[in-house]
């Protein structure tokens, strides 16, 4: 698995030297992956004792219960009622410790020696700050607490804590420290885990120029941590001046006032996705009553969101916090296909609003086909003809209803007549059913000539009540709206767009017939894109949900019978599946993170707009990283979806993850692509240039050979990056190489890290869309240690192998 995100883990760079000092090697890799290892077993052996309380705790509580029920048999009204308040009691404990028993322990803090040694009722000291001479002279200390964070707290046999619970006064600085104001902290670490396994690993350290020591051993750091305290303890002033401005940059994002949208723009390595989640989790925690309508984190692509998750796991126990992919933003669906550029770029397009709107209306002339099922009934005397006739492909083009004893007709004109008075509305068209049938009752009325018999608007009143429900109690007439106004779904709207000359007749106008024909084709695929999902998201507002009717709860007859809520316990959700249902539930929120939101078209700023009308925001990206090919309109949807809230810009300038030799290379791409934009400095040197290769006869030969030779090189996981349409060839490549290369088209780079990468053919990843150099410039951002860059037919590639895109 590779590493995540910009700031997310950094594998096998912990021990690299920075740009003052020596370049170490794969022995210091094998060294950062055994400490890896070693801190992902004492957190093990630590979460396998917390268990083991555990279990205790519920044998004592299945005991009372137990014991409760013993008391029951004597029988006497004291003896009762001292029953079900026992019962009650341990029930709810137990109930609590089951619900909460699966992927509870999220965090750890290191904490300097406090000020006091007052202790808290849960067992930590209450101490914020450290005491004086807590960090010596020379710039070392020792560690004299170690708190691991939880979503419930538990004490061993001596009361001392195991687990603190995440809402205690005791965790804040879990929340709270920054690297600017550390408080006691020195390392917050985040423990990633699934049932009662331990999978990783990942520490910031709030004070990385300090060397701190735990039990007599030097404090270890695992992650970008590690890289902190490498820059942090470098020999010179220079870089501890980097750090130091790495820490204010980013403090400043974290504790930026919320009541706006705050952006923030940094280019590779600069730390900003793990600024903004982190910003997320000290806002919530400063004001947890404000942000209770919940956190919204949207990542492109589904390997962003599992470093998301492993960032933020303290803020998902009560369903605060949704983390969602744009693919699966819409419940139900999961994008696992991708468009061309050029479909892409046009469902994408604001363009695609009148198409939709133009389709949502158009499907209901498609009959049931295009929604709810007609049934059988026939409409028209030829098909009543036929018992066994299934309902026609169309909707039905005539109404005939018994009232009042006389056979009432309304026609195809008719019907046209009060489609079109329907759609004169401005509701959503599933809302607009219940006037379509409003009308059609005033014209069979008015066919009936029911109104002529009086003149008394009492009278009148109730005859048209009268034959309103007699024609609405037929089944007949039931039939007949369901069949003329299906209610329609995104998914059957899309699906009738999957013909060619459908939706070229509804985008007239609005899409060329080459531009329809080619949507049309990727709708008939089976599956979703990304672009897809915005569409249904979009068609779901234009369509809306209709009411349904609050289904009566049952009433149990023994709440009857007694008048008291049982008070046995019974099986209550999860904390995941109370967090998954609130979720699903919830369609607004109190704050959004947009993560890479340079990547973002205009219909999916509209899909994400829509569940933060209320929201504040934080919007995070790199335009020089953009693979949209109209930024302009995506800046105009994006200001339309953050409305008239007031705006706070931040900008992070220090790449401390990538080598400078690598940044230079990129930095060439990145003069093309945006001519004048800035990278972020470069602040480590490995002394490993680039390498260059030429393909030889079999592109597939070269492309394997060089990605084993740069297996050999390094200990940790190697990236190929190929075009988007040779990624399956790419994989064939690979095959038989193992688990650490992976084979990955361009656009599912954007975010992703490796200890070395390969580029393949730089020409097509630069050619394959308008954004195409944009592309590539990620691309080639993606090696945290070693990069090759291999050429093709189409680089021209000089003596030395350098394709012509990156040549001076």
């Amino acid at each position: 698995m590779p590493s995540t995100s910009e700031g997310g883990p950094v594998a096998a760079q912990a021990q690299q030297e920075t740009a003052v000092g020596s370049v170490h090697g794969t022995a210091h890799e094998a060294a950062d992956d055994s400490v890896r290892d070693r801190e992902i077993r004492g957190e093990q052996r630590h979460l396998d004792r917390v268990y083991r309380r555990l279990e205790e705790k519920i044998q004592e509580a299945e005991f009372l219960m137990e014991d409760a029920a013993r008391r029951g048999q004597i029988g006497t009204p004291g003896a009762l009622a001292e029953r079900d308040a026992q019962v009650f009691q341990a029930g709810v404990h137990l109930n609590r410790l089951n619900n909460e028993f699966e992927d509870f322990l999220f965090g750890r803090i290191d904490l300097l020696r406090g000020k006091d040694g007052k202790k808290g009722p849960d067992g930590a000291y209450t101490a914020v700050e450290p005491a004086e001479g807590a960090v010596r002279a020379d710039n070392t200390a020792d560690i004299a607490e170690t708190l691991h964070i939880g979503r419930i707290g538990v004490l061993d046999e001596n009361y001392s804590p195991l687990v603190i619970d995440w809402r205690a006064p005791a965790a804040a600085p879990f929340y709270r420290a920054t690297p600017v104001e550390p408080g006691r902290v020195v390392r917050r670490r985040v423990i990633r885990s699934k049932g009662r396994r331990v999978l990783g690993v990942e520490d910031d350290l709030m004070r990385p120029e300090l060397t701190a020591y735990l039990d007599g051993e030097e404090l270890p750091a695992v992650g970008d941590g590690a890289l902190m305290a490498a820059l942090g303890r470098s020999r010179g002033h220079s870089m501890r001046d980097i750090v130091a401005s790495i820490q204010a940059e980013q403090d400043r994002v974290i504790r930026a006032p919320a009541a706006s949208v705050t952006y923030v723009e940094g280019g590779p390595g600069t730390g900003k996705t793990a600024v903004a989640l982190h910003r997320a989790a000290y806002l919530l925690y400063q004001d947890r009553r404000r942000y209770a309508g919940g956190i919204l984190i949207v990542s492109p692509t589904p390997l962003l969101v599992a470093y998301t998750e492993g960032v933020l796991p303290s803020l998902g126990e009560e369903g605060q916090v949704a983390i969602r992919a744009l693919g699966s933003l819409v419940d139900g669906v999961e994008a696992t296909l991708y468009d061309t550029p050029a479909v892409a770029r046009i469902k994408g397009s604001l363009r695609m609003l009148k198409v939709l709107r133009k389709a949502a209306r158009g499907a209901l002339e498609l009959g049931p086909g295009a929604g709810a099922p007609a049934g059988q009934l026939a409409f028209d005397d030829t098909a009543a003809d036929d018992a066994d006739t299934a309902a026609p492909a169309g909707p039905p083009t005539r109404l005939r209803v018994v009232a009042f004893g006389r056979r009432l007709e309304l026609d195809s004109g008719a019907l046209d007549r009060i489609r079109r008075t329907a759609l004169g509305g401005t509701a959503p068209v599933n809302l607009l059913r219940p006037r379509a049938r409003r009308l059609l009752l005033d014209a069979l009325w008015e066919r009936s000539g029911a109104a002529a018999r009086t003149t008394d608007p009492e009278l009148a009143a109730e005859l048209r009540a009268s034959f309103d429900e007699e024609v609405t109690a037929e089944d007949d007439f039931q039939t007949f709206l369901d069949a003329w106004w299906p209610e329609l779904t995104p998914r059957a709207v899309l699906a009738a767009m999957a013909d060619e000359r459908r939706l070229s007749r509804w985008a007239r106008r609005v899409l060329d017939p080459g531009e329809a024909r080619e949507v049309a084709r990727s709708l008939k695929r089976d599956g979703w894109s990304v672009h897809d999902v915005a569409l249904l998201d979009e068609l779901q507002a234009i369509l809306g949900t209709p009411a349904r009717p609050r289904r009566k709860r049952e009433i149990d007859p023994l709440d009857q019978l007694t008048g008291l809520e049982e008070l046995m316990p019974v099986r209550e959700e999860t904390q995941r599946e109370r967090a998954e249902r609130l979720a699903q539930e919830r369609t607004e929120y109190a704050h959004v993170i947009v993560d890479e939101a340079q990547d973002l078209t205009p219909m999916q700023w509209r899909m994400v707009g829509r569940r933060g009308r209320h929201a504040t925001w934080t919007v995070v990206g790199d335009p020089a990283q953009s693979s949209w090919s109209d930024p302009d309109e995506a800046a105009a949807a994006r200001d339309e979806a953050l409305g008239t809230r007031p705006r706070r810009r931040f900008e992070l300038t220090v790449n401390y993850r990538n080598p400078s030799e690598i940044a230079e290379l990129a930095g060439k791409v990145l003069a093309l692509a945006m001519p004048g934009s800035r990278p972020p400095s470069a602040v480590r040197s490995t002394g490993l240039r680039p390498r260059f290769a030429v393909a030889g006869r079999k592109l597939g030969d070269t492309v394997r050979a060089e990605a084993a030779r740069l297996l050999r090189r390094v200990d940790g996981t190697v990236g190929v990056v190929v075009a988007m349409d040779r990624r399956e060839e790419a994989r064939r490549w690979l095959a038989g190489l193992g688990d650490r290369v992976v084979a990955l088209g361009s656009l599912e780079a954007k975010g992703l890290e490796y200890d070395a990468t390969l580029v393949v053919s730089p020409a097509e990843i630069a050619d394959e869309s308008p954004a195409g150099l944009r592309v590539l410039y990620v691309a080639l951002t993606r090696a945290t240690r070693e990069l090759t860059v291999i050429a093709g037919e189409r680089d021209d590639p000089d003596e030395l192998g350098v394709p012509d895109l990156l040549r001076d």
